[in-house]
């Protein structure tokens, strides 16, 4: 396969859309904001934003409960979530057919086993995870991680989720 010639770039100072297609990211690039701790880049394949206020988990075993006020999500919903850590610990990014408990909670079964107590915070979508980029406190670099292959494919359209991050940008074809 020869080299791809129609890559584009999009670029984001804060949580929003970085194309609203169909596309394969190919590579990824982010900088935490100065002075904040650790930041967060997160990229779902959705047609909307993330639910990111209220939003908390616990995890038994492998039963992880995500609690959101009237979250309005029924048992068989495909999500996409990310977990933020407590502690160091976190449950594990992905995306999972839920089980509504009541308007309040769902549960989903997380491929890892632990224990997580307290109220750490998640945002999901209705739709797919894709990646999730973590950087510490004293991070101060452009951080260029690396994306195999062809790519990450987005079936919809790319979010990027940016907490405690000054900019990001993604290149797709």
């Amino acid at each position: 396969m020869g080299m791809q010639t129609d890559v584009k770039q999009a670029h984001l100072n804060q949580s929003a859309f970085f194309v609203k297609s169909p596309v394969r990211v190919k590579a990824i690039s982010f900088y935490k904001a100065t002075g904040e701790a650790g930041g967060e880049l997160v990229l779902f394949d959705t047609s909307t934003a993330p639910v990111t206020s209220g939003v908390t988990y616990a995890r038994s075993t492998t039963t992880v409960t995500v609690t959101q006020n009237n979250h309005g999500l029924i048992t068989g919903n495909v999500i996409g979530i990310h977990f933020s850590p407590t502690g160091g610990i976190s449950a594990t990014d992905g995306t999972y057919t839920i089980t509504r408990v009541d308007a309040n909670s769902f549960t989903l079964t997380d491929i890892n086993s632990g224990t997580i107590s307290g109220s750490p915070a998640a945002v999901y979508v209705v739709g797919r995870w894709l990646m999730t980029y973590e950087c510490s406190g004293s991070d101060t670099f452009q951080n260029v991680p690396f994306v195999p292959g062809e790519g990450v494919r987005a079936d919809v359209s790319v979010y990027g989720y940016l907490n405690n991050i000054a900019a990001a940008q993604i290149f797709y074809g």
